[in-house]
């Protein structure tokens, strides 16, 4: 697998700040994507073992909440193999830091059912994250007042909450909450 760029203290990509892996590799061809030339799985950088510690240790200080994947498409089956072994050991080695992942496949069409994302990663992939944002970006459901997420179609999925009850459930936003008050 390459990837495109490693963003340290990112706000954008999830809540909190973050250390964001851009993979590269993906099929979807959104129009309108962001990150275009992220499609081509040649392009970047290889992803080796070395870039795994550096992502570690860009998560290690207490102020960093977190990871996120996206891309490229993480979900394509080489990259869940590649990205594996790097949520494997930020869940042993860092447990208190979230997870996040960008995909425009959908969670029950494209994840949990046979299709040509699924392989032999795929359920724990899923089952180590914490936040999937699911679906394609579709450029006539553009909605710049969503948090975190670029079109109306997309959802932003507890996973573990989803796993546990066998449906989707929604991830409560703390800015949301605040909003709320």
């Amino acid at each position: 697998m390459n990837y495109g760029e490693i963003k340290n203290c990112d706000i954008a990509n999830g809540e909190g700040v973050r250390v964001t892996l851009f993979v590269s590799g993906c099929t979807h061809h959104c129009e309108g994507c962001f990150n275009p030339e992220t499609w081509n799985f040649s392009y970047g950088k290889p992803f080796t073992e070395d870039t795994i510690q550096e992502i570690m240790t860009m998560l290690a200080p207490d102020f960093i909440d977190g990871l996120t994947l996206l891309g490229g498409e993480p979900f394509e089956p080489d990259n869940q193999r590649a990205l594996l072994p790097l949520l494997r050991r930020v869940r042993r080695e860092l447990p208190s830091k979230n997870i996040w992942a960008y995909s425009g496949y959908t969670l029950e069409t494209d994840l949990l059912s046979d299709s040509r994302a699924r392989c032999e990663c795929t359920d724990e992939m899923l089952s180590l994250l914490d936040v999937l944002v699911d679906g394609e970006f579709i450029q006539e459901q553009k909605n710049i007042s969503l948090s975190f997420r670029g079109s109306e179609n997309q959802r932003l999925i507890d996973m573990p909450c989803s796993l546990r009850a066998g449906h989707v459930i929604w991830k409560k936003l703390e800015s949301d909450q605040i909003r709320m008050k």
